[in-house]
């Protein structure tokens, strides 16, 4: 699946110059990565393949072809090649990072940053009045290129396109241990806290260990 969806991918998209939104710069401090210039090279965190074997990573270095919507210093936005509805686009760092967890919090910023105007672009272009925010995170979850990325799916009332969303949810009292769920949850997001994971020290040595 995963051999097929990189080889549409790369032969149905056609390279085209960056979007005029430059002005969605990244904000200071946001490290760029290696992608973004000819050649690439070791190191850093890579899965199947690494980045020189990484379809995304050779589109931004611009060694194969994309319909490109977007472009600045540290992410790019592209068409997905086998859309979900017409307009489904992808939102990449250019730093290679295999999941969205190992991928640095001012990067992960900086994509989100470019939501609100490219959905608000990408709706209006297809004539959408809605759209789903997607990241697929993993095997389990549906992930095929192991280079963290954004989904936005232009949605229009009535078209079906996820089956779930015709079945009734269970209030959330029914799951049973829910108390010891939200626990545990709780106490892992104290420890994390404790550590300091979000502190400015532990963000700029992430940046460093992706340059």
């Amino acid at each position: 699946m995963a051999q097929r969806r990189l080889a549409v991918l790369a032969s149905h998209l056609t390279q085209t110059g960056p979007a005029p939104l430059s002005a969605l710069g990244p904000p200071p401090g946001v490290s760029t990565s290696r992608c973004s210039g000819g050649g690439g090279g070791g190191g850093g965190e890579t899965e199947r393949g690494g980045e020189k074997g990484c379809v995304f990573c050779r589109i931004i270095r611009g060694e194969s072809p994309a319909f490109k919507l977007y472009e600045d210093d540290v992410c790019i936005c592209i068409l997905d090649s086998s859309p979900l509805s017409i307009g489904h686009s992808l939102i990449i760092p250019k730093l290679h990072a295999p999941s969205l967890e190992s991928t640095p919090p001012p990067v992960v910023a900086a994509m989100c940053s470019k939501i609100p105007i490219l959905s608000s672009c990408i709706m209006k272009a297809t004539q959408s009045d809605s759209f789903n925010l997607l990241v697929n995170n993993g095997l389990a979850a549906g992930q095929v290129i192991f280079h963290t990325h954004l989904h936005i799916i232009p949605r229009k009332t009535g078209d079906k396109l996820w089956p779930s969303e015709s079945l009734r949810r269970q209030p959330i009292e029914a799951y049973p241990k829910i108390v010891d769920l939200v626990n545990s949850i709780q106490d892992l997001v104290c420890s994390l806290s404790t550590d300091s994971c979000l502190s400015d020290a532990w963000i700029a040595a992430k940046i460093r260990n992706h340059k």
